[in-house]
């Protein structure tokens, strides 16, 4: 039998389940904005409804960009830079640094999800293994309950490795 799946990753995603993700988001910045006192601005709302509405990874121009042209919401660097970061320590969206790149992705709460991630051309694949799935379910977690997980796995996809493949025998 197969120990695991792999699916590409296009978010063609089920617009039930991405409503969930939005309102879990807006429900924990909410919450975090409310205990922290922070202020409620509409810039931050502008740019989780920019975040949630990104089917892919996304860098920070590419985001600016989404809210100057889709929604007619121009937002400063400074700014997108510090919600995001934000974003990040509330775990609604993961920084990633892939190729000296930094990018973005929305956090659509998939519970337990596996990401391999192509360190020379970015690409990522979704893969679902059992095996993992058991294991982190039998581990003994002192004082912690886990509720969901994200493992990254960063290598080199099988198109870019037939790539250096053909380009090495060239070479040769």
């Amino acid at each position: 039998p197969k120990k695991y799946v792999i699916l590409r990753l296009n978010f063609k995603a089920n617009p039930m389940k991405q409503d969930e993700a939005k309102m879990r988001a807006l429900e924990i910045l909410d919450g975090f904005l409310e205990q922290n006192k922070h202020r409620k601005t509409s810039e931050r709302y502008a740019i989780l409804d920019a975040v949630a509405a990104m089917r892919d990874n996304f860098t920070l121009e590419e985001l600016g960009r989404k809210l100057m042209n889709d929604l007619r919401f121009p937002v400063s660097r400074g700014t997108l830079y510090n919600t995001l970061n934000l974003f990040v320590k509330l775990r609604i969206v993961m920084r990633h640094r892939i190729l000296n790149v930094t990018s973005y992705e929305f956090c659509r709460n998939e519970g337990r999800s596996i990401k391999m991630v192509c360190s020379t051309c970015g690409k990522v694949s979704l893969m679902k293994s059992q095996v993992i799935d058991n294991t982190i379910d039998t581990l003994h977690m002192k004082r912690f309950k886990c509720d969901s997980y994200a493992l990254y796995l960063y290598g080199i996809c099988s198109t870019c490795q037939a790539k250096m493949t053909r380009t090495k025998k060239k070479d040769n």
